[in-house]
């Protein structure tokens, strides 16, 4: 029987079994041939660090609260893990007017060994780009999103805070959105290295130095536009606020599962006016740009970039591990997550 990763309890990976069946109507039964691990809201799951496991989220109202008299937070291991994932079709329904069996696609879908999905939910991917490209959808997603909530324009000086797959394909994105400069912020010397080579202008490591300062001296002290945070890291987030310039914009696109982190919100932010913009492409927000731009267009437009390989995601994959060895990914992120970029899963035929 085919299997389907899931955290069994935190830090215990587990592989479920599922039956598979013929698919129906305008469903196809694709086989899985790479995904890709988020190393961000992936790696707070398998860690169970995710709200989800302590409070209810309330749809109607918009917030996690403790649960009402009655009510129960629904338990949440075992929890599924992945996002985008490209592989074959095997079998389509009778309805299925676009694809046949042989063609490759790629879209949302966890990492299980095949999925069986409706045909407009996977998108086709062209002769001319290969599988593992295509996979970085999600992350250039969730750039993408970054990007147009920083509202960058021609002439803007940005800083990138994390280099992560987000954050470095947010540096090429920048650039291709017309930012003059682009300064790249992480803490591990081979990610500045790869940022430089990605068109990155100048890279700052907080390690050895006062990453606001270095910024604020980059750009003859009077800071950047915007700083577009995606480290997950209040550290970093704090080093935002600190390098725009007065009523500058810091967008924060990350998850912040940093228990210990703490956000001092009583010096630059307060007295230079910062404003502080969370930017999330998902879970039923709104472009800022609506009605013209919406999520569907924005996803879109991330994988019509991926195609044209106008983003080069190709240096960003680390390792490729197979699918029967993830529990080893996942603990090896876990332990060092400096190690790699983007560690993809593979999966036999």
């Amino acid at each position: 029987m085919p299997r389907e990763l899931a955290v069994e309890a935190p830090k215990k990976i587990a592989f479920l079994e599922y039956q598979d069946r013929d698919p129906v109507d305008n469903e196809v039964l694709v086989h899985t041939t790479v995904s890709g691990i988020k190393h961000g809201t992936e790696l707070n799951i398998y860690r169970g660090t995710l709200p989800f496991a302590t409070d209810l989220w309330d749809p109607a109202l918009r917030l996690f609260r403790q649960p009402c008299e009655g009510e129960e937070v629904a338990p949440f291991f075992p929890h599924s893990l992945g996002s985008w994932a490209a592989g074959v079709v095997r079998k389509v329904g009778p309805d299925v007017r676009t694809l046949k069996p042989g063609d490759r696609v790629h879209g949302g879908w966890k990492h299980r060994q095949t999925v069986i999905v409706a045909e407009q939910s996977v998108y086709p991917i062209p002769d001319k780009v290969d599988s593992e490209t295509m996979v970085f959808s999600d992350p250039a997603k969730f750039a993408l999103g970054a990007i147009h909530d920083a509202q960058i324009k021609l002439g803007d000086r940005v800083a990138i805070f994390g280099l992560g797959a987000i954050g470095m394909i947010a540096v090429q994105m920048a650039r291709l959105n017309g930012a003059e400069l682009v300064i790249a912020v992480d803490l591990i010397p081979a990610r500045l290295a790869l940022a430089r080579e990605l068109g990155a202008d100048v890279v700052v490591n907080p390690a050895q130095c006062d990453a606001a300062l270095a910024i604020k001296d980059a750009t003859g002290g009077a800071g950047v536009d915007v700083a577009v945070e995606i480290s997950g890291a209040y550290a970093a987030l704090q080093q935002a606020i600190r390098c725009v310039h007065k009523e500058g914009l810091v967008v924060a696109a990350s998850f912040y599962g940093d228990q210990k982190g703490r956000l001092d919100l009583s010096r630059e932010w307060h007295h230079n006016r910062v404003t502080l913009r969370s930017s999330m492409p998902v879970w039923d927000c709104s472009h800022r740009c609506q009605p013209m731009w919406d999520l569907a267009r924005l996803e879109r437009t991330a994988i019509r970039l991926l195609e044209e390989q106008k983003i080069k995601v190709k240096p960003l994959i680390g390792a490729r591990i197979p699918f029967e060895q993830a529990a080893e990914a996942y603990a090896m992120i876990d332990q060092s997550p400096g190690g790699t970029v983007k560690v993809l899963l593979t999966y036999g035929d």
